[in-house]
């Protein structure tokens, strides 16, 4: 599988700390439920959870969901907090 993603029209960096044991349906989900954006759109949508090490990326390529879970060996993650 490999797809250019150079051409989407949208990232959304989901702040604060989200459940990583969450799925693809699981994090569909909450895109829809809790920030009432599209999760079939043409964006990628990245989530971190309690360890600042490790994020998941969801993108929907048009045939199907793609996620990519990545742990990083060194530093971590530094993303803003969430607004209420």
């Amino acid at each position: 599988m490999k797809h250019d993603y150079t051409s989407v029209k949208n990232i959304y960096i989901i702040c604060g700390k989200t459940d990583m044991r969450k799925g693809i349906d699981g994090l569909a989900t909450l895109i829809q439920d809790s920030f009432e954006l599209d999760p079939y759109g043409d964006s990628i949508f990245l989530f971190s959870g309690w360890s600042k090490d490790r994020y998941k990326c969801l993108y929907f390529d048009g045939d199907g969901f793609a996620m990519l879970y990545k742990r990083l060996d060194k530093g971590k993650l530094q993303l803003a907090k969430r607004r209420k």
